[in-house]
């Protein structure tokens, strides 16, 4: 039987399975992304497909501990976008 791969969200800090979180990626040259297939390179975070738990993370700045960089608000809406596109 294969293990399943859980991951904590950032925002309301509950374990779940890893298909059922959105990455949060920061490349090595800084870029943030949202990693719709999980794979890409670089530094991560993890959050529910809830804009309650992004506001937690922004409120509380778990993402920012996490990723180890300063995000804009710009970013923030971009990530909210992208959960749109998934």
């Amino acid at each position: 039987m294969k293990k399943k791969v859980e991951r904590t969200c950032v925002g309301c800090n509950t374990k779940k399975e890893k298909k059922e979180l959105i990455r949060i990626v920061k490349s090595k040259e800084g870029k943030l992304d949202v990693d719709k297939t999980g794979k890409l390179p670089g530094r991560g975070a993890y959050l529910c497909d809830n804009p309650e738990c992004l506001e937690k993370a922004k409120k509380s700045k778990r993402l920012e501990r996490t990723l180890e960089c300063q995000i804009t608000d710009e970013i923030y809406e971009k990530i909210r976008g992208g959960w749109s596109d998934k």
